[in-house]
């Protein structure tokens, strides 16, 4: 069996694309519009890798907004392509430095045309029409503009092509947490997940982290074995030492995750050298400034717990947290393109300096043998904007378990695999209709006070009417509404963030309430049988008016 493929639109310097390739996608096509960013990921990933990757097939240096999908399908030789990916740039959404990275305490939000960059995304996958895809972005974007974008990100990814008879997809929002997949940082980020409606099944809500990856590891795991450099000093390509990693990490209480974290995520042993490891210079006076600092705190703090007088000049109205010293003991703050500016905000934990690129792409999980320019600007940038690798790996390898749960479950003795339970199912949709019926007159008190077996039969009876729906979408609407043709003519006014049944919307809550309280199991929750009804009723249903017609 051929591995799956994927594009990477907005790809970067190629994090996404990495971790994709770890998880066993062969690359088509990777595109950015940046030329250091293309250069990078073709110095890296085009040729053989030293853990020998597949090497990606095209690099494309080219604006999205000028590259129609048409070109790029007959440049690489097909329209069929399994699983699209990117991040379209999300500095026009974060709300974490709204000017340009400085700390002035203001809450303005620009208009910034980068936000529309979504669309272009859009029109690859409606032309494509991968089986999955997803997109990556700041949290910034769910609330940016009253949540406008958030919305539209979401309802016209639903809707596409669905104007041309194509089946349009099932997508939902989730946030993924940097720690929780093995990278060591305080990241957080949103994914937006398309799959194509034609395709049952609901792809997970949480990813699991790569085989590689070790939760709980942190910042001193991934960076105390390299060089120690003061403020300005190192080059971009010195000799791993073999001692210094033994002195600092052999027999200590976190040696498992240290020496997993190199050996696995960072593969020091396919790396010819330390590369990028060059300290920023630094004025005398920050550096006299970081000396003040304590392990893992800011300057906020020590001037309000400790009394700290720090030598720059600042407003005590607006002062935040102009220098923060990282705790090896703790996740990192998140990696961010600032760092091409300063590193105020990532003093080395217990070095007078800030993080190096090299100990940055450590803390964003990419191996020693990827290499960035020598020019720290362009390097703290590319490594700052890019997808985590690790983030990308189990993104990869959930899309591979949705499409593939045969190949995943391979290994697994049939006596180990848990048999799927067997639940009541409408034949019809009149008999989905009564079946939900009940739910769809009955208060709040009503619905909580409903016997377990009787609600489940209104929520499959609701999976079986909407299989273009997933249930991560029962909490979280938005405001605004349309109207879409529905079997049940109550039912036809929709949320337009969501896609869920406005009169729907005490269900959808009712049954995540029963649900985190372990009323009833996944495979309730998550009915993919009834699902599955709904959608073959529904091919039914219009094969026979094709026939009618």
């Amino acid at each position: 069996m051929s591995d799956p493929t994927f594009i990477d639109l907005f790809c970067g310097c190629g994090g996404f694309t990495l971790g994709m390739q770890r998880a066993g996608f062969d690359c088509l096509a990777a595109i950015d519009f940046n030329p250091e960013a293309v250069a990078t990921l073709r110095a890296n990933l085009q040729a053989q890798s030293p853990t020998r990757l597949k090497p990606i097939a095209f690099a494309l240096e080219a604006d999205l907004t000028a590259l129609a999908p048409e070109t790029l399908g007959a440049l690489i030789g097909t329209r069929s392509v399994d699983v699209i990916v990117g991040g379209p740039p999300c500095q026009g959404f974060s709300t974490a430095r709204q000017r340009d990275g400085s700390n002035h305490g203001t809450e303005r939000l620009k208009e910034d045309p980068r936000r529309h960059l979504f669309r272009n995304f859009l029109d690859h996958v409606e032309f494509f029409q991968p089986k999955v895809f997803v997109i990556e972005n700041v949290l910034g974007l769910r609330s940016a503009a009253g949540g406008r974008y958030f919305t539209a990100v979401q309802s016209e990814a639903r809707a596409l092509g669905r104007s041309a008879g194509r089946p349009g997809y099932r997508v939902h929002p989730q946030i993924e947490r940097g720690i929780e997949l093995g990278v060591p940082q305080k990241r957080r980020r949103q994914l937006i997940v398309g799959v194509r409606a034609d395709l049952a099944g609901y792809f997970p809500a949480e990813l699991t982290p790569a085989p590689r990856a070790l939760l709980e590891t942190m910042l001193g795991d991934a960076i105390l074995d390299l060089p120690v450099l003061a403020a300005g000093a190192g080059d971009n390509q010195v000799p791993y030492d073999e001692h210094r990693r033994s002195v600092q990490f052999l027999g200590g209480t976190r040696d498992l995750f240290r020496q997993n974290y190199l050996a696995n995520v960072a593969e020091v042993s396919a790396s010819p050298a330390i590369f990028n490891h060059v300290a920023r210079p630094q004025s005398d006076r920050d550096l006299r400034d970081f000396a003040l600092l304590n392990e893992g705190e800011n300057a906020a703090v020590a001037h309000r717990e400790r009394g700290v007088k720090f030598e720059f000049p600042y407003s005590r109205a607006s002062f935040k947290d102009r220098y923060t010293r990282q705790h090896r003991n703790r996740p990192c703050s998140t990696i961010v393109a600032h760092l091409s500016k300063d590193g105020l905000m990532f003093i080395h934990p217990v070095q007078n300096r800030s993080l190096t690129p090299r100990e940055a792409a450590r803390v964003q999980s990419f191996p020693d043998w990827f290499v960035f320019p020598e020019a720290r600007t362009h390097s703290f940038r590319l490594i700052g904007n890019a997808v985590p690798p690790l983030i990308g790996e189990a993104v990869g390898l959930a899309v591979k378990r949705f499409l593939r749960p045969d190949t995943v479950a391979a290994s697994v003795p049939k006596s180990e695999v848990p048999a799927q339970p067997a639940f009541a199912l409408p034949g019809t949709q009149s008999e989905a209709a009564d079946w939900l019926d009940p739910l769809m007159r009955a208060d709040r008190a009503a619905m909580r006070a409903m016997p377990t077996a009787r609600f489940l039969r209104g929520w499959h009876a609701l999976l079986w009417l909407f299989p273009d729906l997933h249930p991560e979408n029962a909490l979280e609407h938005g405001v605004e509404k349309h109207d879409s043709p529905a079997p049940v003519p109550a039912l036809e006014s929709r949320y337009t963030r969501s896609g869920w049944p406005v009169v729907l919307e005490p269900l959808g809550h009712e049954a995540w309430r029963r649900f985190k309280v372990e009323e009833f199991p996944d495979e309730a929750f998550y009915c993919v049988s009834a699902q599955r009804a709904g959608m073959e009723s529904q091919r039914h249903s219009a094969l026979v008016l094709h026939v009618a017609r």
